[in-house]
């Protein structure tokens, strides 16, 4: 890469995680993030930290994921509603980038997280979602990986036979396939199942999976009681990467271009938080997990990211990406994921910069 990612690891985050207080949170916050559905952020509304434009007054329904990056930083802080004061911002959860696809063919969500390998399906045949996409909201890591339980084998190999969980659509699922191929194997070869993240604990707890490729805080649950054999740092090392994107339809972003440059701005924002304050960035995604600082700082050691400036070079919007989106859907047309690659066109047009090039010129 020809630009310097910032990553929140290391000595960085060991200096910071001894100012933490372990489980600790600011009184007035909830813990419980599933009852704050709707307009405002969970941890309340904190100052804005960009200009505020009180000129956008549209409906917008946010779609998000329990998943440790700078979008839960802006809703746990409410920075979209103190920065767009006029606006009417519904958030929506969803427990995987499969269904934020789905939210997105139904029109339930206008904008969301959704990973590279649903953001691709999205944007192909036969699906032709009209969806772009606008950010990236981490590059994964060892933040996605595949867990076993004990006993139940130390290789990809090993697993032949025995039941693996993943969320069918997701990047897991990208990341777990790509691991196949390379070892010569393929879906085929084991019991794959689809669970949502939600689902696996208790199947995992009941003996009723082997193995699951999956993210915080699910991930960290799991390894508990098994132990990591791969993670999506690997099969990018291979050659196939993976990452937390964020999508918006293309009717929306037209429709919103100033509403779309003050999103871009505040998560931004938040990126910088997370690269620069990590404890701060961490109390904020700790409320709306329900889990302690500690734990986010190192679950968010799995996870690259970037800020506007980083992500406007030719090394993503500038280029890369679509040819990350080209490359991702021909991989899924072998494993008939999709019925065909489509257009570079295409893939060239499911890229919006406009908002990030005018947020990295600030």
């Amino acid at each position: 890469m020809t630009q310097h990612r910032s990553r929140a690891t290391g000595a960085a985050l060991a200096a910071v995680a001894a100012l933490l207080l372990a489980g600790c949170v600011d009184e007035g916050r909830t813990s419980n993030p599933d009852e704050e559905q709707g307009t405002g952020g969970a941890g309340g509304t904190a100052e804005c930290p960009v200009e505020v434009n009180e000129d956008v007054d549209v409906a917008v329904r946010v779609g998000y994921q329990p998943i440790p990056n700078g979008d839960l930083v802006v809703r746990d802080l409410g920075w979209l509603e103190s920065c767009l004061p006029n606006a009417d911002i519904s958030w929506v959860k969803v427990a995987s980038g499969g269904e934020m696809v789905q939210a997105f063919g139904s029109g339930s969500v206008d904008l969301g997280l959704v990973g590279s390998s649903p953001a691709t399906k999205a944007v192909s045949p036969p699906n032709n979602i009209d969806m772009q996409v606008i950010w990236i909201h981490g590059v994964i890591g060892e933040a996605e990986s595949l867990v076993v339980q004990e006993g139940a084998g130390e290789t990809l190999p090993d697993l032949a036979g025995k039941t693996v969980a993943v969320p069918f659509a997701s990047t897991a699922h990208y990341s777990l396939l790509a691991a196949l191929e390379r070892d010569g194997m393929s879906a085929s070869d084991i019991d794959l199942i689809n669970l949502s993240p939600d689902a696996m604990l208790a199947a995992w707890e009941r003996g009723e999976i082997d193995a699951a490729w999956v993210w915080a805080p699910t991930l960290p649950l799991l390894t508990e009681t098994g132990h990591i054999i791969l993670s999506a740092a690997d099969t990018a090392e291979a050659g196939a990467p993976t990452f937390d994107l964020a999508g918006a339809t293309r009717e929306f972003i037209e429709a919103n271009p100033e509403f779309m440059e003050t999103w871009t701005a505040v998560q931004d924002q938040a990126v910088q938080m997370i690269q620069d304050d990590p404890d701060a960035a961490a109390e904020s995604i700790a409320v709306q997990l329900g889990i302690t600082p500690q734990e986010v700082l190192d679950q968010i050691g799995g996870y690259t990211f970037l800020t506007a400036a980083e992500q406007a070079g030719e090394d993503y919007f500038g280029g890369q990406l679509a040819q990350d989106l080209i490359n991702t859907a021909d991989f899924l047309v072998t494993q008939e994921e999709i019925d065909e690659v489509n257009t570079v066109e295409a893939y060239e047009a499911a890229i919006f910069s406009d908002a990030i090039t005018k947020v990295a010129g600030q």
